[in-house]
């Protein structure tokens, strides 16, 4: 009875209170409590646990409160729990931009901080633009992919195709073209679009999610496409921007999507596992000559622009823990189990009758189902419903079932995600 008592009072508070995201508050059903999370687990108000399946939006990649994260958290705010960035500088921040400029593509240079994913993206789309202003050019097109998602603030939501999040800013936003991801089918069709546009607009920059786009369902495209588009722009002096801010730190089975292109990008952005999900915390990495475009006797040629909360000691030393883990023969070894055991899922369900494409990369698997339904329609609700009651945390996108697992996952947990997935079929 005390746990029912105070569960209904968590709710009456939640929903005198707070306004959630994504959320239409008129039909939605109430928001679950949770009380803890530990590992690849999760549990409510009522003691029952969850897997998470998504790794909390990708973020927990290590699991819930590891303890080698939390440690250096702890310590970090004993020692310095934050200072402004702007005029100042820390040891956190210097050991993580010398540590992530090891790990990126070669040509990264520099390291600007903020505070998420949106921001990170917003930080590059303006370097883009006024890099070329400083440069005495006006260049007011961005480049991107149909069905893109790179945030929610206006530039990433200007870069982003996602109608049910652009819709009612439509008229407000950014320029923005936007062409088919790379296939092997219409590969040369896309670069022809592309040359196009190019010749046609004053195009800043090419922003895009590299192999692989999360909130479209999971859709992969070739590297070799992606490739070849990034050379076209360059050749034009089209910044590109890669969006690892979901790709990041190992899901797609390099550190990074991009070290499976030839061709590097101009500017990187990274957010969500940076930090493990502990801290909120973002990059934004560039080339030298992105940064150089910057520097100039005329102040106002500088990057003006800053958060808060930007390179916060807390969350830097987060994010190096997280590094730590990422770098450890354990975790490399969990990353290529959990590809294999998504493979053999894979096969498996390749043929069944009521399943489109199935497919895997890295710790990312993915299933569309041969279902109509719109992102947030009642089929949507009753899989993810289905998912809660079996105690694996799965948030379907449209058609699509995903997961995309902690790192620490066991073998038996992952077999679980697997079976539920399997056995939803049988309530189509």
């Amino acid at each position: 009875m005390e746990n029912t008592t105070v569960l209904q009072n968590m709710i009456q508070r939640d929903q005198k209170y707070i306004w959630h995201p994504l959320t239409q508050h008129k039909t939605a059903a109430p928001p679950l409590p949770i009380v803890k999370a530990q590992g690849a687990l999760f549990w409510d108000d009522q003691g029952k646990a969850y897997v998470d399946g998504i790794a909390s939006w990708y973020t927990a990649m290590y699991g819930h409160a590891h303890p080698h994260i939390v440690e250096a958290m702890h310590q970090q705010l004993q020692q310095l729990d934050f200072v402004m960035f702007s005029g100042f500088t820390h040891q956190p921040a210097l050991d993580l931009a010398e540590r992530l400029l090891s790990l990126l593509p070669e040509n990264q240079s520099k390291v600007f901080f903020n505070d998420n994913g949106s921001t990170a993206i917003e930080a590059a789309i303006k370097m883009a633009i006024q890099y070329h202003h400083n440069k005495g050019e006006v260049r007011d097109t961005l480049i991107a992919f149909e069905d893109g998602f790179h945030g929610d603030t206006f530039g990433a939501m200007s870069a982003s195709g996602i109608s049910s999040y652009n819709g009612p800013f439509k008229d407000f936003l950014l320029k923005v073209d936007r062409v088919p991801v790379p296939t092997v089918e219409n590969h040369n069709a896309v670069l022809t679009q592309l040359e196009e546009l190019i010749s046609k607009h004053r195009c800043a920059a090419f922003v895009f999610e590299p192999l692989v786009q999360g909130a479209a369902g999971m859709k992969f495209h070739t590297a070799e496409g992606l490739d070849a588009m990034i050379e076209i722009c360059q050749k034009s002096d089209v910044l590109c921007v890669a969006d690892e801010i979901m790709t990041g730190f190992g899901k797609t089975g390099t550190i990074f999507a991009s070290d499976q292109l030839q061709n590097s990008p101009d500017i990187l952005c990274l957010s969500k596992a940076l930090t493990a999900g502990m801290f909120p915390l973002s990059i934004t990495s560039c080339s030298e000559k992105v940064y150089e475009a910057f520097l100039s006797d005329e102040v106002t040629k500088g990057f003006f622009h800053a958060h808060t909360y930007s390179a916060h000691p807390v969350g830097c030393a987060a994010a190096l823990a997280a590094l730590d883990l990422l770098q450890s023969d354990e975790i490399s070894e969990r990353r290529t189990a959990i590809a294999k055991q998504h493979l053999q899922f894979v096969k498996r369900m390749a043929g069944n009758p009521l399943v489109g494409e199935v497919r895997n990369k890295g710790v990312i698997l993915a299933m569309d189902l041969k279902v109509k339904t719109n992102r947030y329609g009642s089929l949507r609700d009753t899989l993810y419903n289905y998912f809660m009651k079996r105690g694996v945390n799965l948030r379907p996108l449209g058609n699509t079932i995903y997961t995309l697992p902690p790192y620490i996952i066991t073998d038996e947990q992952l077999a679980q995600i697997h079976q539920v997935m399997e056995d939803v079929l049988e309530t189509l």
